[in-house]
């Protein structure tokens, strides 16, 4: 055995052993229980960062460990190879997209083998490839057959800096989540998922998942936003039409003093028509087109309005309300119009109060009087309490009055009960080429008509010009120019792509049949392996991929392609990876490259550290000093296996487990008792800490720790050597998903010839955990004074007898009285003396 750990000879050797040999390769029609390991998958943006090393470490870990439990694993790997990033690099670096792609991708490839990381290769997708895409295409057509698609003019969010539009979800504080541009309004017809139709479900379902943080939950809940209100129609006055208002503050209706419209509401222009407001009204619009909903609709925001000179009415009280158009209100957002009750709303207070409207009071709190109503209000006042001045309510608490008003308003037909929700239809449209085109053509005679599944993929046409504000696939003549599926006359193909969620949506199914290409999973094989048991990834994908990999799995259930209901039975979002403060990133300089690390330490070290930083679910602090720590532990590992090879040498290989042992552990003296102790609480608290909580650190700790006993007990010159060979296999084993190579090096050192990933997970001997003895601390008025060993099994009163005999102690209680002895068995004795 080599003296030195040489982490540059033996990686790449295991490495290229284990893809040769496809050693991680998951078994077909395997009679093991599945277990579905999955990492978020990577945007091949050139090379792996330290949030990349921590991600797929975390999921390898897991991988490995479920393997040695005895599960058949699937742990598969692939590219979210779509998106903006690769079009812009076309631009600036006159290189087709898929080419600066691929490339990108075979260079990460190199980077995750070197990782040792434990993927079934053979199951790798990405999402550019047409093979893949193809797919994902057809899905747009199976949701656009079950009603789940549909098109339609919208005020959408446009970056002017990547020219097209972004989904609610990618617009982050008012800014482009890729360029932080800031995002304006843009009219666009624009092709929509019906996401809104499985909002109710999407909340539902959360319940049924315990495995998931309850910050994602929220986020998601938060998100979906369900809320129970009353829809109110306000009659415009000396017109037909009429407003409708969705309220959850029913109760508050006597005090509405004016109703607000979004600036884009259509009854707008149909209102100011002709008259002296419309100038203004049009300025007004104008200003709110340049503007993202965040900018509007933000706390810190100052509230802007108009009045357009036009009344409605109270649908109950019949008063007359002035209409006003404001900056707070969307369109997109329930009816696109509000009641104004500044007495019980800080937003509509703070805009009545600028604005000098009427702010009249309706409810009260319950210890008022009741000439408190007239009084001029500080603030508004949102808590619950009585009603006032609001008719034949007054009086009421009002709970009681949300449900009177409610059955009030539906009786005079003005309205009905209504349950909303805060989220919106997902936008998939994007002007763009890198993306899967969307399969619809445009024919004059049939009008909009979608692609034949046998016509499948609609590919990605080489002849385009990228320039900054176009949209590339429409300089494409082989592109657009087409015929008509149904008449075989003249069309023209839709020219945007789809959002690069799209294709992750899914993507977790295909690894389940990744080379079908008459569809995109058999339900037989989808149905064996989903859902995934454990998905690693950022808490930062908490209301997009998450929920759209929700959404997409309803779906696909409800269309009867899939038994399973959700996407990821367990999930676990691991912290950033930070320096000085601050997560690592290009643009702060503060950037630790894994390949420099893995270079100079080895892959093992680099794993090692960023499982033992810190627990998997917080921010980790960058250390190099963390770092060489991990970097010295592998090495003594290497030299205490050194060390214990001789010893160990010539004892059996393979050490029964159960009631094969027989009598093999009677004879042992005390140290060896104590490490067969010390190994089978290792293997209980390992175990656990990475079977159940993941943490992967203390799992890390606590193998640190037991090397060290091991050392020690080599000391001992009555050190048995199955005693020694049964804690250095179970070091290795248990070490072995932390750190692959080194361990399958030294398994192969100490005499085996089969690979250390194929043992079996070591099982506790709970015989070995019975302590014979136990160390006693003696104190005398709380301060230590001996240490004595004593039959673990002793009384209290036995061991008081013992103890208050012992030389110490009568030297530091004489002359004195004991007035008090406190007991702990196993544990400690202390005498109060006075």
């Amino acid at each position: 055995m080599q003296e030195k750990y040489s982490f540059t000879e033996i990686e790449p050797k295991w490495q290229k052993k284990w893809i040769e040999e496809k050693s991680y390769k998951t078994e077909e029609n395997s009679s093991k229980p599945k277990y579905y390991a999955l990492a978020m998958f990577p945007y091949p943006s050139g090379d792996l960062h330290m949030g990349h090393v921590r991600n797929y470490s975390i999921a390898d870990v897991i991988a490995r460990f479920k393997r040695m439990q005895g599960f058949n694993v699937l742990h598969p790997i692939g590219w979210d190879s779509f998106g903006l990033p690769a079009e812009n690099a076309a631009i600036k670096h006159q290189t087709p997209p898929a080419d600066w792609t691929w490339k990108n991708i075979a260079n990460m490839q190199r980077q995750l083998k070197g990782m040792g990381i434990s993927y079934d290769w053979d199951r790798e997708v990405a999402t550019c490839h047409p093979g893949y895409y193809k797919w994902t295409q057809w899905m747009f057509l199976e949701f656009f057959k079950h009603g789940l698609v549909y098109k339609k003019k919208a005020a959408v969010n446009w970056c002017p800096s990547c020219s097209t539009v972004l989904a609610n979800e990618q617009v982050v504080d008012g800014a482009c989540e890729r360029c932080d541009t800031l995002v304006t309004k843009k009219n666009l017809e624009q092709w929509f998922f019906k996401i809104t139709d499985y909002a109710e479900t999407l909340l539902k379902d959360l319940d049924e998942l315990p495995g998931w943080p309850e910050k994602v939950k929220t986020m998601q809940r938060n998100w979906i936003g369900r809320s129970e209100g009353v829809e109110v129609k306000f009659a415009l006055e000396e017109r037909p039409e009429k407003i409708s208002v969705y309220t959850t503050r029913v109760d508050t209706l006597f005090g509405v003093s004016y109703v607000v419209l979004a600036p884009e509401h259509p009854l707008v222009l149909e209102l100011v028509r002709g008259t002296e407001y419309e100038a203004d009204v049009l300025a007004f619009i104008q200003k709110m087109n340049g503007l993202n909903e965040i900018a509007r609709t933000s706390t810190e925001a100052e509230k802007e309005g108009l009045f357009i000179g036009s009344y409605c009415l109270n649908p109950l009280s019949g008063k007359r309300l002035p209409i006003w158009i404001a900056n707070y209100v969307l369109f997109e957002y329930g009816t696109g119009a509000v009641m104004g009750v500044p007495a019980h709303d800080e937003r509509d207070f703070e805009f009545a109060t600028k604005y000098n409207l009427e702010i009249k009071t309706v409810i009260m709190p319950l210890e008022s009087l009741p000439e408190e109503k007239d009084k001029p209000l500080k603030a508004a006042y949102t808590s619950a309490g009585i009603l006032v001045d609001s008719g034949s309510f007054d009086g009421l608490d009002s709970d009681e009055a949300w449900e009177r008003i409610a059955d009030e308003v539906e009786r005079c037909g003005v309205g009905q009960r209504q349950v909303n929700f805060r989220l919106r239809d997902w936008l998939i449209s994007r002007q763009r080429y890198w993306g899967a085109p969307i399969p619809m053509v445009y024919c004059e005679a049939c009008g909009t008509v979608p692609v034949p599944e046998d016509q499948l993929p609609v590919m990605l046409p080489p002849d385009v010009v990228f320039k900054s504000g176009e949209n590339p696939l429409a300089t494409s003549r082989s592109f657009t120019e087409t015929t008509c599926p149904k008449c075989g006359g003249a069309a023209r193909r839709e020219t945007d792509t789809m959002d690069t969620f799209a294709c992750s949506s899914w993507y977790f199914l295909r690894y389940t049949d990744p080379r079908n290409t008459e569809e995109p999973f058999t339900k037989s094989a989808v149905d064996q392996w989903m859902n995934v048991d454990q998905y690693v990834g950022g808490v930062e994908h908490a209301i997009l991929h998450l929920l759209y990999a929700r959404f997409f799995t309803k779906a696909l259930r409800d269309f009867g392609y899939l038994r399973a209901s959700e996407p990821f039975q367990n999930l676990l979002t691991q912290g950033m990876v930070c320096m000085d403060g601050s997560k690592m990133s290009k643009s702060k300089g503060n950037i630790v490259s894994p390949e420099v690390i893995i270079g100079k330490y080895g892959a093992d070290t680099a794993r090692l550290f960023i499982l033992f930083a810190a627990p998997p679910e917080r921010d980790l602090e960058w250390s190099d000093q963390g770092v060489e720590g991990c970097y010295r532990f592998l090495n003594r590992v290497w030299r205490l296996v050194a060390q214990y090879e001789l010893l160990i040498k010539g004892t059996r290989k393979h050490i029964p487990t159960g009631s094969e042992q027989g009598g093999l552990w009677e004879n042992l003296d005390s140290a060896g008792k104590e490490m067969r102790r010390q190994t089978h609480m290792a293997i209980q608290r390992v175990t656990m800490d990475v079977g159940t909580r993941y943490n992967f650190n203390t799992a890390i700790s606590t193998i640190m720790e037991w090397v060290n006993a091991l050392y020690l007990y080599k000391e001992q010159p009555t050190a048995n050597p199955l005693v020694g060979r049964e804690a250095v296999e179970g070091i290795l084993i248990l070490l072995a998903p932390f750190a692959p190579h080194i361990t399958e090096e030294l398994w192969q050192e100490i005499g085996h010839t089969d690979s250390i990933h194929e043992q079996s997970w070591p099982k506790v001997d709970e015989t070995a955990l019975v302590q014979d003895e136990v160390t006693v601390v003696l104190q005398v008025n709380g301060k230590v004074r001996d240490r004595i060993q004593v039959a673990a099994e002793m009384s209290a009163a036995e061991l008081e007898k013992i103890v208050v005999s012992q030389p110490k102690v009568l030297e530091w209680t004489q002359g004195k009285t004991i007035i008090k002895v406190i007991t702990v068995p196993g544990k400690l004795v202390n005498l109060v003396v006075k």
